[in-house]
């Protein structure tokens, strides 16, 4: 499964926030990791320069392969907690997804 982060330009992108969102998204999917060829992670700060509460968003796109992406976001009041809430939303997509496959 490979993981790709993005970011727009009101996040800071360095190095570190790239390797944690990975390593978030890996932990929460291990499961589903022959199952899922790529994850996007697309980051965003909604309020910008504003600031407020909960305006981190975390959306992800999974692509299983041989089906059609599976999108999900979350916003809170971290980057990581975004990613954290967005990772939990996806397993939960993608097991009800494959689940329903299976009972075909």
């Amino acid at each position: 499964m490979k993981i790709q982060v993005n970011t727009n330009e009101s996040v800071q992108g360095h190095d570190d926030l790239a390797r944690q969102t990975e390593e978030a998204i890996a932990g929460g999917l291990p499961r589903f990791a022959e199952r899922i060829t790529r994850v996007e992670a697309h980051l965003s700060d909604v309020n910008a320069l504003k600031g407020g509460a909960d305006d981190k968003r975390c959306v992800l796109e999974a692509r299983p392969a041989g089906l059609r992406p599976i999108a999900v976001s979350h916003q809170a009041d971290t980057v990581a907690n975004a990613v954290a809430g967005a990772t939990r939303k996806l397993a939960r997509r993608i097991d009800t997804t494959l689940g329903r496959i299976g009972d075909r």
